[in-house]
């Protein structure tokens, strides 16, 4: 077993303000980014330990390069069609598909954790859609440890889960522990509306 430096334990948050700020500062993922919070704000309420999430950090830097790539080009954009079952996800994946994309009224109809079919006007639980997001990242996982097995190690199955996140499904807390569970379950980008969850039309 590797020892770590005494003092460091696995996970522990080791970014400094200054390595922040110069990601900030030359990383052209943030660029235009404009912040009304500094780097010392943000190390400040990340908490000792970092949590990997492997599947969302993935597929968040699949989706970046897409979309950058189809912003140099205008002729191509990321295709995406809703899936709903993991068995759906294989196919669009397998049929060339670089991106799904799970839509709200989709699980408030037919794949909701309450099995009722609902209007899309956030009736349904909030944990919904990380639980289908959950499911199709199992199933693309799944698929392509097969296909590694089987020595066919060609295509990329995990390809990035866009996700609807309705208006939050509440207030702030709400919104954040929300977020926080479509990134444990792996998605890769997520959508707000903008517009009061008990107004939504």
């Amino acid at each position: 077993m590797q020892k770590l430096p005494r003092g460091l334990q696995p996970g522990d948050q080791s970014q400094s303000e200054d390595e922040l700020e110069f990601d900030w500062t030359h990383d052209p993922r943030w660029e235009g980014v404009r912040r009304d919070y500094s780097a010392k704000d943000v190390i400040a309420l990340r908490g000792p330990v970092r949590e990997d999430k492997t599947l969302a950090m993935r597929g968040a830097q699949q989706l970046w390069q897409l979309i950058q790539e189809s912003r140099r080009d205008p002729t191509q954009w990321v295709a995406a069609l809703g899936a709903l079952t993991g068995n759906q996800a294989v196919a669009q994946v397998r049929a060339g598909l670089e991106a799904i994309y799970l839509s709200g009224w989709q699980v408030a109809a037919d794949a909701n954790l309450s099995g009722q079919t609902y209007p899309d006007q956030s009736l349904y639980p909030a944990n919904s859609v990380p639980a289908v997001v959950r499911r199709i990242n199992n199933a693309l996982l799944r698929t392509s440890q097969i296909e590694f097995i089987e020595g066919n190690a060609d295509k990329d199955w995990l390809v990035p889960i866009v996700a609807d996140a309705e208006a939050g499904f509440g207030g702030p807390l709400n919104a954040y522990e929300l977020m926080m569970s479509m990134i444990d379950a792996g998605a890769a980008g997520v959508h707000w509306e903008d517009q009061l969850a008990s107004e939504k039309k």
